[in-house]
């Protein structure tokens, strides 16, 4: 059911958080710290633009499902069997990679910051030690969401974010000094424009401020966070949560840029390739910045950063698929409405997830940065077909015309689309054709 009457419009807050969760992570700690050690504040431009890019498609997750009651899966299937199909190889194609990446850069903080480093060096060897850690972290996000499933998930990223969004502003504020600000330091140099700034860029922006699909993810949040209360999508509420998500999304991705900026910008610094040496190089610069006293503050954000994502993904991608089957079957069976998914397909698709990703790590994983780009460039070249699955989404004959976007933000979507689609076929051209 939907609902756009007088009611507590509070009722609906939490799956934007979850969204922010999700996507302050990879995107931001390491991507957004890299852009502006590499690019100094011209890339606070580009984490704009790519935000207000993808702002449309990833309204319109929460806007189908407070108005229709029903994930973004069923506006896909409504579109057609191949609709369905193309996402979910798309899923197939980012699932493993986006949670071994997100996991192992979690592994990574988490080894200096909570000084595992020695034990597990004389346990499993360095060399495994972020295997085994994230293998770890896997089966604490297993056990949470098992014992509470959504209600526990919103609950978790309602503590994380706030203490979060404060400890990363707190850090900025104080790099703030350290800026020299002007009109010319936003303008890109040459740097950006080379064959490694232009694909770093395309990296950057993959997840900026996450991959698309993660649309999905948010509308299966709602209906989850309507069945907490009186099974009603509350529609204003639904998109006030998602707004205020998205702005946390980029407050903390221009603050990531900014410390980049501050610690790392024009002093030769190159990013160390293993995670346990990546965190302790981006902590320890950060200290020697800000002072000895804010190595602990600095390293618990970070950490919290990524608990807060690698729980949230490794729920997002088993409840895609969970429901991509229940869509699947009534497709099959001609039935009118498909549910979210049963808990069991949930579970297994869990640790169908977990045991790839951690394949990626054991045998297939050469290069931290060069996982990490993998993934973010599989999530930018997706983007235009899934910013057009949504947008086809909300103007279906299921949602009633009030409830469809306006002519702004319909033409926003058109036009970001447009966008999206020229720079991945000018590098897919540029970089995998000419090239």
């Amino acid at each position: 059911m939907t609902d756009t009457s007088t009611r507590p419009w509070w009722a609906a807050f939490g799956p934007g958080l979850v969204f922010a969760g999700a996507a302050v992570g990879v995107s931001h700690l390491v991507q957004s710290t890299r852009a502006g050690a590499s690019f100094g504040l011209a890339a606070l431009v580009v984490v704009v633009l790519a935000c207000a890019v993808k702002f449309p498609a990833f309204r319109f997750g929460p806007l189908y499902a407070g108005a229709t009651g029903h994930s973004l899966l069923a506006a896909y299937r409504r579109q057609g069997r191949w609709t369905l199909v193309i996402f979910a190889l798309l899923t197939l194609c980012t699932m493993f990679t986006v949670t071994a990446a997100v996991t192992l850069v979690t592994a990574g903080i988490a080894i200096p910051v909570l000084g595992l480093g020695p034990w597990l060096a004389a346990t499993v060897g360095a060399a495994h030690g972020p295997l085994a850690v994230s293998a770890v972290l896997l089966a604490g996000a297993a056990i949470l969401l098992a014992l509470g499933g959504y209600p526990w998930l919103d609950r978790f990223i309602k503590f994380v974010m706030p203490v979060l969004s404060v400890a990363t502003l707190a850090a900025t504020l104080l790099a703030l000094r350290h800026i020299e600000w002007s009109w010319a330091a936003l303008l890109p140099d040459r740097t950006l424009f080379t064959a490694p700034g232009v694909a770093f860029t395309v990296a950057l922006i993959g997840w900026m401020p996450s991959a698309i699909d993660i649309s999905v993810w948010s509308s299966l949040w709602t209906v989850a966070r309507a069945r907490q209360g009186d099974g009603i999508v509350h529609t204003r509420g639904a998109l006030l949560d998602f707004d205020a998500g998205y702005a946390v999304t980029l407050l903390l991705a221009l603050a990531f840029v900014v410390l980049g900026t501050a610690v790392m910008h024009g002093r030769g610094i190159g990013f160390e390739n293993s995670p346990p040496a990546f965190a302790t190089q981006v902590i320890d610069l950060y200290a020697s910045m800000l002072g000895d006293w804010s190595r602990p503050v600095i390293g618990a954000c970070a950490l919290l950063v990524m608990i807060s994502t690698v729980v949230t993904v490794v729920d997002g991608f088993p409840r895609v698929i969970a429901a991509l089957l229940a869509q699947w079957q009534a497709e099959l069976h001609g039935a009118a409405a498909a549910g979210e998914g049963d808990r069991r397909v949930y579970r297994a698709a869990f640790a169908v997830v977990a045991l790839g990703a951690l394949a990626i790590l054991a045998f297939g994983m050469q290069s931290f940065k060069g996982l990490v780009d993998l993934a973010t460039t599989i999530s930018f070249l997706t983007a235009p077909v899934l910013a057009w699955f949504n947008h086809r989404a909300v103007h279906g004959d299921d949602v009633a015309p009030a409830l469809r976007p306006g002519v702004v933000l319909r033409r926003w979507s058109l036009a970001a689309i447009a966008v999206q689609a020229a720079f991945a076929a000018w590098f897919v051209w540029t970089f995998f054709v000419a090239g």
